[in-house]
């Protein structure tokens, strides 16, 4: 065996960076990756934003000082569509900054098929002239190809910066977190913050538009389905209502920001705004009921929707004790038990069985039985066993003529779930975390994030899922969403905010655990990590001032109605 030769060389000069496809690049040291990317992938059919390195979202504009690996991270990704939405943002407020500088625009919530609703502070409202005159100053960014760059500062300074500005939330936010550098963005001599990474030149965002609307603007961008196309505009009138109730609850809690919570924690004034919240979504289930109890001549059936992790079981629970509270006698009914055999479940276009999709449940037995319940028919229901993978009988059902019929699951503003029962008879809610409380005016936090923290703390809890495996699994569930639930959710009668402004002071210190646990290097790691970057402004609040009849029970445990039926 010949002996290992170890002899001094000079530092080396050059790098390259390895695709995913196994092409090969070298540049000297210090190169950016837009210049790798701008060589390999010279007409990608959509814009390349970041790149994935061992585990990590890389920028860029970062520079390659080694070796790498890298796989490109384009707009059809989760990833990707949040830098460019994150991108577009920065330009619109350089924009206003520069034409109206008293105005200050909040990035409010997201609308249905893509886009932001924003606000304007400091001034009126903009006029549709102004909103051309502002994306006409945003397209000639762009059209500049305008450098992003990003520098690190204290946490202190970057206080100070935003004060300086008039960026009260982000300075807020600042001042009551421990000290740590954080990375600001610069762009035409205006420094912000966005937690999460972001596009290094301003060329490639060409797709985004704005609209005039009652009250602010709707920032118009793609969706990752089709992320070069912006969709047509469409009125969500329930959807946008929910949120506008949602902003008047802040307003009566104090707490527009996570810095604002976070200040209230500080003050120990959490069991106030605990108190609160629940009372303000216990009136919202109580309007419900007393709109369903207006209208029991006609209606028997209750169909109640929603995605993962909305708190679905606990809202109709609680709904149920509201109903009975009016003299009304609910009967639950669960839409699982119906699935069909496991044999003839769907599949979905990978193959896998899809037991989201609308024909994974026997809709002729379900829909058979609705109808004879509904009659005063005794039937016997079936009780699927999720063992097996097969439907058994169940247990005897007959009701009284004054009954309503209540079933949780996700089809059920599906038409096509109930086509036998008359349209007059059902009442449609859509259950979700519609609105959340955002870091500061320019930094949002997705509901879907809550909806996946919620999931995440779950499911370590009660199925022993790690977080890796709940994230490694949330792709599919999203898009079980996508064609299951969202297409639909302007069908119900009512929609039914699930969000509790104080949830992530709750769910922090629980899921933070999980998160760090997730194996690095991983697909996994990266969203874990961008779910700890926004965690990190959150002050944790200690679970016992939740009440047990809490939605967010459903989730952290403890709920007082677990076992409650009726």
């Amino acid at each position: 065996m010949e002996k290992t030769v170890v002899r001094a060389a000079q530092p080396r000069t050059m790098v390259q960076v390895r695709f995913a496809d196994g092409r090969t690049y070298e540049a000297p040291v210090g190169t950016p990756y837009g210049e790798y990317v701008r060589v390999a992938f010279p007409k990608p059919p959509c814009p390349i934003v970041a790149l994935q390195v061992d585990g990590a979202v890389a920028e860029l504009g970062d520079p390659v000082t080694r070796d790498v690996t890298a796989t490109p991270i384009d707009m059809t990704t989760g990833d990707g569509i949040r830098i460019y939405q994150r991108a577009v943002t920065f330009v619109l407020v350089v924009a206003v900054r520069e034409l109206f500088p008293e105005a200050r625009v909040m990035i409010d919530f997201a609308v249905a098929l893509g886009g932001f609703f924003c606000q304007v502070y400091g001034r009126a409202p903009f006029t549709p002239a102004e909103l051309s005159a502002i994306e006409e100053r945003m397209r000639a960014i762009v059209e500049a190809d305008e450098p992003i760059r990003k520098e690190s500062t204290g946490m202190a300074e970057a206080a100070q910066l935003f004060a300086a500005q008039g960026y009260d939330d982000k300075a807020r936010l600042m001042s009551g977190c421990e000290p740590c550098d954080i990375v600001v963005y610069e762009l035409r001599g205006v420094k912000d913050y966005f937690y999460g990474s972001m596009v290094s030149s301003t060329g490639a965002l060409r797709w985004f538009g704005l609209r005039h609307c009652p009250d602010g603007f709707i920032l118009r961008l793609p969706r990752r389905q089709n992320p070069t196309v912006l969709p047509r505009h469409r009125e969500f009138p329930k959807l946008t209502r929910v949120f506008r109730d949602y902003g008047d609850w802040l307003d009566i809690l104090g707490v527009p920001d996570i810095g604002a919570l976070n200040a209230a924690i500080a003050r120990d004034e959490m069991r106030r705004i605990v108190l609160v919240s629940e009372a303000l979504q216990e009136k919202q289930i109580a309007e419900i009921a007393a709109d369903i109890t207006a209208q029991k001549e006609r209606v028997r059936l209750v169909l109640i929707a929603g995605p993962s992790s909305s708190g679905k079981t606990t809202s109709a629970r609680r709904l149920g004790i509201q109903l009975m509270a009016n003299g009304l006698r609910p009967a639950a009914l669960g839409l699982d038990d119906y699935f069909v055999d496991r044999s003839r479940t769907p599949r979905d276009a990978e193959g896998n069985l899809d037991f989201e999709a609308l024909h994974a449940v026997d809709l002729a037995l379900f829909n058979e039985q609705l109808l004879a319940l509904m009659a005063g028919e005794r039937v016997r229901v079936p009780r699927f066993n999720f063992h097996l993978g097969r439907g058994e009988p169940g247990h005897e059902m007959q009701l009284p003529s004054d009954a309503i019929i209540v079933v949780e699951g996700i089809h059920g503003l599906n038409p096509d779930l109930v086509p036998n029962i008359p349209p007059e008879s059902i009442y449609r809610i859509y259950i979700s975390a519609l609105a959340q409380l955002n870091i500061d005016h320019h930094n949002r936090v997705p509901t879907t994030d809550s909806r996946l923290l919620r999931r995440i703390v779950r499911d370590a809890r009660d199925r022993g899922y790690s977080a890796q495996g709940t994230i490694e699994r949330w792709e599919s569930v999203r898009r079980g969403e996508e064609n299951n639930i969202f297409p639909y959710q302007e069908n119900a009668d009512v929609m039914f905010n699930s969000a509790l402004a104080y949830e992530l002071a709750v769910l922090k210190p629980l899921a933070e655990p999980l998160l760090l646990g997730v194996s690095s290097g991983t697909p996994a790691a990266i969203e874990a990590r961008r779910l700890l970057s926004f965690l990190r402004w959150v002050r944790p609040c200690s679970a016992d001032l939740v009440p047990g009849n809490s939605l967010l029970r459903e989730f952290i445990g403890g709920s007082t109605l677990k076992d409650f039926h009726f």
